[in-house]
């Protein structure tokens, strides 16, 4: 599966759990790439507001991620890092059960589905565990999130895979163009540009 390069910016409508919308921006840096944005949201009851910068080598293996955030309750700012043996750091600690992840995924955001696709061979039919260092949106706390991606079907302008997270017990098909980008996210998101 070849994915073409990423856009220089996307944009996303936030629907379903919670509504609002997101930005992205995308950067080739030397020997890795850059995406940075923002998503802001009303959901259940409570107004957030997310930005992020991750890094990642040019494997898509994550490097670091900086999460900043304002909710009701104020502002408050997260760094993660993960090393070139695995391990991973929040805001300097070592954190041993983010061991085996090789993503970050955002709660608060429909880009981070992108970096498994980029990295990944995914064939029809064959699943693939993919656990990532996950950080919720209201409060920015990291925890593990088990999921798994299994390729549909792909064709020539999008692709459909099937995602699940035993850690949420959540199954759903996601659509992608063909550079990685969420098109729909049942429940989540739908790409806007």
């Amino acid at each position: 599966m070849n994915l073409t390069p990423l856009p220089a910016a996307a944009s996303w409508n936030h629907r379903g759990v919670r509504t609002g919308f997101e930005i992205a921006f995308f950067a080739d840096l030397n020997g890795g790439h850059r995406l940075a944005g923002h998503t802001t949201a009303h959901e259940s009851g409570a107004l957030w507001s997310v930005g992020y910068d991750v890094t990642v080598d040019g494997a898509w293996t994550t490097v670091s991620a900086h999460v900043s955030s304002l909710t009701a309750a104020g502002t408050s700012a997260l760094t993660l890092i993960r090393d070139a043996h695995g391990r991973w750091t929040v805001n300097g600690e070592l954190r041993p059960e983010l061991d085996g992840c090789v993503d970050v995924d955002l709660e608060s955001s429909a880009v981070t589905n992108t970096l498994p696709l980029h990295r990944l061979e995914l064939v029809p039919g064959a699943g693939i565990d993919v656990p990532a260092a996950f950080v919720r949106a209201d409060d920015l706390r990291v925890e593990r999130l088990e999921q798994r991606y299994t390729l549909v079907e792909a064709w020539p302008e999008r692709l459909l895979v099937h995602y699940e997270s035993s850690s949420f017990d959540v199954a759903c098909d996601l659509e992608y163009d063909h550079s990685g980008l969420i098109l729909q996210y049942p429940s989540i998101a739908s790409r806007e540009s």
